[in-house]
């Protein structure tokens, strides 16, 4: 058969059907909605940094941004295990009452050495996420009320340890685990490098391994997970330890940095985190976050309380108003945009 060039269809701008534009259309729409998602509260951290350093000669001084760093530590580690859970679709509001118990277990271990100090506040507040984990998805308890229950036994075994709060343990100076709380390595304290490198291993967990491909699946649709064989119930376990463990080793960071067990720290913490974690672009309905997103949320909740104490008139509650308002621009713009991808 020959083919002459009449029979050859030529495309050209003018008879290109009018429909095929739109697809391009949508799918760059879909792209923008998912960068300002993904990266929009990093814009918002550098805009406000800029204008706070331009605003305030103290801001941008070295030991300003090295103490933000250090105070930023403990609650990115709380939110990184926060990350996790709320990627499945769960909460955990105990983070707050395990990072003060341990915190108090860190101390009171400091004295039969730093492994022990170390390791207790890890095993105790592990096996409370492991039994968070549990309860969730073994006998399928609401997460809001499971973990409720867990931050009000946590409290009052951190009552009972330290006698109602009379109590208080102390880390002695020179020690390793004080050090490490304390001692700055490249100009930045232990705690910041800590902080780092935990970030790095989760987001590798969450972006290269099958675990995180579960959490992603299960916080997606938990039913077809199931029918595609993710282990749903052991990924709820996981979450939950790893979110338990995370905040007592966030709690006994922070004893070591204040050479001290303080019974009334973690009030509001997981508040904070959760937050900070919605802030950076997680989805509060999961299957959709970040853990580059989380760090970037606890920054800027944490830049935001730096500005209005710099400003000076200003008292601390408008730390939270400020918080507060932003976080719920955070998840109306979210919730916009999901309904807006759905739609493309």
């Amino acid at each position: 058969m020959t083919v002459t060039k009449a029979d050859v269809p030529v495309t050209t701008a003018s008879n290109e059907p009018a429909g095929e534009s739109e697809p391009v259309g949508s799918a760059r729409s879909e792209r923008l909605s998912a960068l300002i998602q993904q990266h929009g509260a990093l814009a918002v951290l550098v805009i406000v940094s800029l204008v706070a350093s331009f605003s305030f000669d103290s801001f941008a001084t070295g030991d300003n941004v090295g103490n933000m760093a250090t105070s930023s530590a403990f609650l990115a580690i709380v939110a990184l295990g926060m990350t996790f859970v709320i990627i499945t679709g769960g909460i955990d509001l105990s983070v707050g009452s395990l990072f003060a118990l341990g915190g108090v277990l860190a101390a009171w271990g400091s004295r039969h050495g730093t492994l022990v100090a170390l390791l207790l506040p890890l095993l105790v507040c592990g096996l409370i996420g492991v039994v968070n984990g549990l309860l969730v998805a073994k006998s399928r308890l609401a997460p809001f009320i499971v973990t409720l229950a867990a931050m009000l036994g946590a409290r009052g075994l951190l009552l009972a340890i330290t006698d109602e709060g009379a109590d208080t343990f102390l880390i002695g100076k020179g020690s390793f685990l004080a050090e490490l709380g304390q001692g700055t390595t490249l100009g930045l304290g232990n705690p910041v490098w800590i902080t780092l490198v935990l970030f790095v291993a989760g987001a590798v967990v969450l972006r290269r391994t099958r675990f995180g491909q579960h959490v992603y699946a299960v916080g997606g649709n938990e039913d077809a997970a199931a029918l595609m064989g993710a282990p749903v119930a052991r990924t709820k376990i996981l979450v939950y330890t790893l979110s338990g463990l995370l905040a007592g080793l966030a709690g006994a960071l922070n004893a070591a940095w204040l050479a001290s067990g303080v019974t009334i720290l973690g009030n509001g913490m997981e508040l904070e985190a959760i937050s900070a974690v919605v802030i950076g672009g997680t989805l509060l309905t999961g299957g959709l976050g970040y853990v580059s997103g989380s760090l970037v949320g606890v920054l800027l909740l944490k830049v935001i309380q730096n500005v209005i104490n710099q400003i000076g008139s200003l008292d601390s509650s408008y730390q939270q108003v400020v918080s507060g308002a932003f976080l719920a621009v955070v998840v109306i713009a979210q919730t916009w945009l999901g309904r807006r991808r759905q739609l493309m």
